[in-house]
C-alpha cells in the first residue's frame, strides 16, 4: 500500500483536538469528533490492505492479528503500566475499583461495554476521572477487527461489486440505528459497536472505492470535507445528539479528505507539512497518553486543575507519545527484525501480559479498591469527622419489600407517632428519599409515608423518555401513588424530584418528557411544556382528592461529587496542618454559584412557583446553602450531599429545622378536625 502522508496529518487534525477537548478548553467543543475521524481513516486503510491481499491471494488472518497485536499492545501495556502506581496512590477506594473494572475489559477489549453499563454519560463531569475511558474507542475498532477480515474473506465469492453493496447496506441500517439511538437509548448508541460500525464502514467505503478506481485529486472536495471535520470541531458540543446524523458532518468530511485530498491539493500540501504528519505519527500513542494525565491530575487536585496546568499536561502527552512511539511501538514494528519477531513468541507475551493485567485489575475489582488504604482513620480526627458525614442515617423505612425484577414504588411508613396530627405522603423520584431525613422532626407529630421510583418524576399521565426504566414503569408507578394517596386519604401530598433534570437539556443525561400515550420523541420544546401543563394538572388531582400539596423545590446541584472529594482529601493525608482550610477551600472552589444553577433549574423553579395557590406551597431550602455567591455542597464538618445532588443525612439534618417551621405553619392553616384511621 503506497504511503500517503496527508494521511498522518489527517491523524493529527483528529487527535489533536480530542486532547484539548478532553483538557477542558471549551473553544475545541466538539473536539470529541476526531474519535469519528479516527474511524473513518481505520476502516479506509484496512480495507485497502485486506483488498489487496484477498485480490492477491496472499491474505492469511494470522499475520493480520500479529500486525494488529504490534501496532496496538506495546504501547497500550506501556500505559496501563504507567497508571498503575498512581491509581493505587490517588485513587480512593471507589475509583480503584472502577479502575480495576477497566482494566481487565481493557485486556479484552471490550471497555466500551463496560463503560456503557456504567451509570453516567462519556460527557459527564465522572467520566473526567477515569483514566482508561478513552479505551472504548480501541474496543470498538478491535471489536471490527474481529469480525471485518473474516467476513470480507468470506463474502468474496459474491463478487466485489456485490460486497461493496453489502457494506454500504450494513452502514446504512448501522446510521437509522444510530438515529434511533440518541434519541432512546443515548448511552449504548455512543459505545456499542452496532451504532458506531457505520464510521468504520464509511472508510471501507472509501476503501473498495480507492483500490478500484484511479486516484483523483479535487481541491474543491477534499477542502470541503476538511471545513467539515473542523465546523463540527468548532460547533458542535455536549448538548449535540451524538452519534447520529450530525456525525454525518466529520465522517463525511473525513470520507471526502481521504479520497480526494491526493498530492496535488492544497489540502494534501497542508495536511503534508512536517508538523501534522509528525503528529500524526505519534497520533495513536498521544491518543493513550493524554486521558490517564488528565485524569490523575484531576484526581489528585481537589478542585478542577488550572488551564495552564491542563495544557502544559496536553504538550506533556505529545512529548510522552514521542517516546513510546520511538522507543517502544517502532521497535516493535520494525522491520525487517523486530523484537519478538516470532508470531508465536509476539502471542505468548501478549497473552501473559494481558492475564498479569487481568489479574492486577480483578484484585482491585474483588478487593473493592482495597479499601484499607484508608484504614487508620482516629476517631474523633478531621477525617474521621469528614467521612462520618456519611454514615447511614436513622431514619428507617417499613415496607413490603419489592420482587426481584420488579420496578414499582411501595408504600412505605417512616414515622407513625400514635396520634397524628396530619397524615403525609411523600412521592417523587430518588430525591424524595434523600430528603427523607429531614422530616424526623414533621414526623414526631406527624404520620410521613413515601412512596417513590428512582427517576421517576411524579408527574402524572406522562412518558419519560431516555429513562432509565422501560416506557410503562413509570407511567404505572404515577398511577400507584393517585390510587394509595386516594386509598389512604392523607391530608397532605408531598411531590419532591430532580425537578430540572425532567425540563431541560444538557450535559449527561438528558430525559425528555412527553404525554402518556405519544408514540413520537418529545422535541425539547414539547418536554418543557409537557412539564408545566402535567405538573400543574397532577398538583389539581391530588387537590381533586382533598389533600393539600407541598412541592419542595430541588436542592442546587453541584458538578462535583462529594464523597470522592472528601474520601480524597483524606487520602492526601489533609488530617492535619491545613487541612481543614484546604477542603474548605476545595469545597467553595468546586461548588456551584448562584448564576449557575439559576441556570441549571431556572425553568423548573419558575413553573413550580405558577402553582403556588389554596393550599398549595413551594418549599425551597437554597438559602442553608447559600455562601459567598455559592452554594456550598458542605463545610470542614462534612457534605451536605452524597453526590451531586442527593443530600447526605448530614445535609438533611442541615434542611430539617426549615422543614419542621415550614409543617408547623402549615399544621396550623390547614387545622384538620380530626385524623383519619392509620393505613394497613
Amino acid at each position: 500500500m503506497k504511503y500517503r502522508s496527508e494521511i498522518d496529518g489527517l491523524r493529527a487534525v483528529a487527535v489533536v483536538p480530542v486532547i484539548l477537548f478532553h483538557a477542558g478548553f471549551g473553544a475545541f467543543s466538539g473536539g470529541y469528533v476526531g474519535v469519528d475521524v479516527f474511524f473513518v481513516i481505520s476502516g479506509y486503510l484496512i480495507t485497502v490492505i485486506l483488498l489487496n491481499e484477498i485480490e492477491a491471494g496472499t491474505f492469511s488472518i494470522a499475520r493480520f492479528y500479529e500486525r494488529r497485536a504490534r501496532r496496538i499492545l506495546p504501547a497500550l501495556s506501556v500505559v496501563m503500566l504507567a497508571c498503575l502506581p498512581f491509581a493505587w496512590l490517588w485513587m480512593i477506594p471507589d475509583q480503584l475499583k472502577e479502575f480495576g473494572q477497566s482494566v481487565t475489559a481493557v485486556v479484552f477489549f471490550v471497555s466500551n461495554f463496560l463503560f456503557w453499563k456504567e451509570e453516567g454519560s462519556y460527557f459527564a463531569a465522572a467520566a473526567e476521572l477515569k483514566p482508561l475511558l478513552h479505551t472504548w474507542s480501541l474496543a470498538v475498532e478491535e471489536q471490527y477487527y474481529l469480525f471485518a477480515p473474516l467476513t470480507l474473506a468470506a463474502l468474496w465469492r459474491f463478487g466485489r461489486r456485490r460486497l461493496f453493496w453489502m457494506v454500504v447496506g450494513v452502514a446504512v441500517l448501522s446510521l437509522l440505528a444510530t438515529e434511533w439511538g440518541w434519541r432512546y437509548a443515548p448511552r449504548a448508541n455512543f459505545y456499542l459497536p452496532q451504532f458506531r460500525i457505520w464510521e468504520l464502514l464509511a472508510g471501507s467505503i472509501c476503501g473498495f472505492l480507492a483500490t478500484s478506481h484511479a486516484p483523483r485529486a479535487s481541491n474543491g472536495l477534499s477542502a470541503l470535507g476538511l471545513g467539515m471535520i473542523l465546523f463540527a470541531i468548532f460547533a458542535f458540543d455536549e448538548a449535540t445528539p451524538f452519534p447520529s446524523l450530525y456525525a454525518l458532518v466529520p465522517v463525511v468530511g473525513a470520507a471526502l479528505v481521504v479520497l480526494f485530498a491526493h498530492k496535488g491539493t492544497v489540502v494534501a500540501r497542508v495536511l503534508s507539512a512536517r508538523v501534522l504528519v509528525g503528529l500524526g505519527l505519534i497520533s495513536y500513542s498521544a491518543y493513550l497518553w493524554h486521558q490517564p494525565l488528565f485524569a490523575f491530575a484531576r484526581i489528585r487536585s481537589l478542585v478542577e486543575p488550572a488551564p495552564a496546568l491542563m495544557m502544559a499536561l496536553a504538550v506533556l502527552s505529545l512529548v510522552l507519545a514521542y517516546l513510546s512511539w520511538r522507543y517502544v511501538e517502532q521497535p516493535f514494528r520494525r522491520r525487517p527484525v523486530p523484537l519478538l519477531p516470532s508470531r508465536r513468541d509476539l502471542f505468548r507475551a501478549s497473552a501473559l501480559v494481558g492475564g498479569l493485567f487481568a489479574v492486577v485489575g480483578i484484585a482491585m475489582t474483588v478487593s473493592g479498591g482495597f479499601p484499607s488504604r484508608l484504614a487508620g482513620v482516629a476517631p474523633g480526627s478531621y477525617a474521621d469527622t469528614l467521612l462520618a458525614s456519611f454514615r447511614r442515617s436513622s431514619v428507617k423505612l417499613d415496607c413490603a419489600p419489592v420482587p426481584p425484577g420488579e420496578n414499582r414504588a411501595p408504600l412505605c411508613a417512616v414515622f407513625t407517632p400514635e396520634h397524628p396530627k396530619l397524615r403525609i405522603l411523600i412521592i417523587g423520584d430518588s430525591h424524595a428519599g434523600s430528603i427523607l431525613p429531614a422530616f424526623a422532626g414533621v414526623g414526631r407529630d406527624n404520620a410521613v409515608y413515601q412512596m417513590a421510583l428512582a427517576s421517576c418524576p411524579p408527574i402524572n399521565r406522562t412518558t419519560l423518555h431516555r429513562a432509565i426504566f422501560d416506557i410503562g414503569v413509570c407511567e404505572q408507578a404515577t398511577r400507584d401513588q393517585l390510587q394509595a394517596a386516594r386509598d389512604g386519604h392523607f391530608d397532605v401530598v408531598v411531590l419532591a424530584a430532580r425537578w430540572s433534570v425532567y425540563a431541560r437539556r444538557g450535559r449527561g443525561r438528558s430525559f425528555a418528557l412527553g404525554p402518556e400515550g405519544d408514540p413520537s420523541f418529545p422535541s425539547f420544546e414539547t418536554s418543557r411544556a409537557t412539564f408545566s401543563s402535567h405538573l400543574a394538572a397532577t398538583v389539581q388531582d391530588y387537590r381533586a382528592l382533598g389533600a393539600a400539596v407541598v412541592l419542595i423545590d430541588q436542592v442546587p446541584e453541584h458538578p462535583v461529587v462529594p464523597r470522592k472529594v472528601i474520601e480524597q482529601a483524606v487520602l492526601l493525608n489533609l488530617d492535619h496542618g491545613s487541612g481543614p482550610a484546604q477542603f474548605e477551600k476545595a469545597v467553595e472552589e468546586s461548588s456551584t454559584t448562584v448564576e449557575e444553577d439559576g441556570k441549571l433549574q431556572g425553568f423548573a423553579t419558575a413553573e413550580l412557583d405558577k402553582l403556588r395557590g389554596e393550599k398549595v406551597w413551594v418549599l425551597s431550602f437554597d438559602a442553608l446553602f447559600a455562601h459567598g455567591g455559592r452554594y456550598v455542597w458542605g463545610d470542614r464538618n462534612g457534605a451536605y450531599y452524597i453526590d451531586g445532588d442527593h443530600l447526605s443525612p448530614y445535609g438533611a439534618a442541615l434542611v430539617e429545622p426549615a422543614m419542621t417551621a415550614a409543617f408547623t405553619t402549615i399544621a396550623e392553616e390547614l387545622k384538620p378536625s380530626g385524623s383519619a384511621p392509620p393505613l394497613p
